[in-house]
């Protein structure tokens, strides 16, 4: 059995242009100072990182890694969940979606995809010379603004989003099998692929390609009424990379799942700072143990209440408390009897 590695944090949510939050040299310090071991970088944001440098430069890559490891912290992944979100987008979404690319393919969704693939692959190539053996992504959506079916969908619509889908990320996926890196899929709502059955049909639709993993992330299921516990049952062969993230869900007679487009504050379905939810973290990370995952766990920090560095130093104790150290050997085995072949089959009463 192995220990999974932790904690780590998503730099994602704390990023800004005020110190400590704006460079890799300075957040990075500040997380090592809460018990962090490891960051996951969004590869997106100029003022921590410059993926196409990554993919191009051992050096670089060798610099960035140096910075981190005088404050004994790893890189756990590279994210390039809005490069990913932009490799599919329904028209409805076009505006919306702009924002996540650079200025010069806005307005051009031809344009804007060319380049969201060409950063997926550059994701690939810096992840290798970092030495990384996973990367998180979201897959994008064709079919969702159709998830709610009404009017009906017509006869084969989410069967031509899927298998569209597939065509676009199936060379990408090839890119990351060639580096060698696992393309981990953040199932969440807004994503064509947001349980385990949209999550099948895509593992279909790129002919079951053995990089298209999971990052998984509890919080959406909770909001979703998902098994989150069964879920691990089902998929843990494809689990790479884990984002540790509460949630609590309480309906009354205003809003539901759906939330009645209320603020995160007023919703039935709230994400929150680890511990002050509803998930059952002791559970997901004996079912991870069970399986032996083995990668990392991140903070990813979302909450509608508290104050992000509240959460982020509540959420490296919390995460390390949670981390099992998986034992090597049997709780039971004071009392083996240190018996051979022979004795076993005297002891079933075989050969007499």
């Amino acid at each position: 059995m192995k220990t999974m590695k932790g904690p780590g944090l998503f730099l994602a949510q704390f990023a800004g242009n005020a110190a400590p939050f704006n460079s890799l040299d300075a957040i990075g310090c500040w997380a090592a100072s809460l018990g962090y071991k490891g960051v996951q970088i969004p590869s997106w944001d100029a003022r921590l990182f410059d993926l196409a440098r990554a993919a191009e430069s051992d050096a670089y890559c060798d610099e960035v890694k140096g910075m981190l490891a005088q404050y004994g912290l790893s890189i756990t992944e590279l994210s390039t969940h809005l490069q990913g979100q932009l490799v599919a987008v329904h028209p409805a979404f076009d505006e919306a979606f702009d924002g996540f690319a650079v200025p010069a393919v806005r307005g051009n969704p031809k344009a804007r995809q060319e380049w969201a693939v060409e950063q997926m692959k550059l994701g690939a190539k810096a992840s290798r010379r970092l030495g990384l053996s996973a990367s998180v992504s979201f897959t994008g959506a064709l079919a969702w603004p159709f998830v709610y079916p009404w009017p009906q969908r017509p006869a084969g619509l989410v069967e031509t989003a899927f298998a569209e889908l597939g065509k676009r990320w199936r060379p990408i996926l090839d890119a990351y099998d060639e580096a060698g890196v696992d393309l981990c899929y953040e199932i969440h709502p807004g994503e064509d692929v947001h349980d385990g059955a949209t999550f099948e049909r895509f593992v279909d639709a790129v002919g079951g390609h053995r990089r298209a993993c999971i990052n998984y992330d509890p919080s959406h299921f909770l909001l979703q009424q998902l098994d989150y516990l069964a879920f691990i049952d089902l998929y843990h062969e494809r689990i790479k990379a884990f984002h540790v993230k509460d949630a609590e869900f309480n309906p009354n007679g205003r809003v539901g799942v759906y939330g009645g487009y209320e603020p995160w504050v007023d919703r039935a379905g709230r994400f929150r700072s680890l511990g002050d939810g509803q998930v059952d973290f002791s559970g997901i990370f004996s079912k991870l143990a069970q399986y032996d995952y083995d990668s990392w766990a991140v903070l990813e920090w979302e909450c509608a209440l508290k104050h992000p560095e509240d959460g982020a130093r509540e959420g490296a104790e919390f995460i390390a408390a949670h981390i099992i150290r998986v034992t090597e050997k049997a709780f039971d085995d004071f009392a083996a009897g240190g018996t051979d072949e022979a004795a076993n089959r005297r002891m079933l009463g075989l050969g007499r």
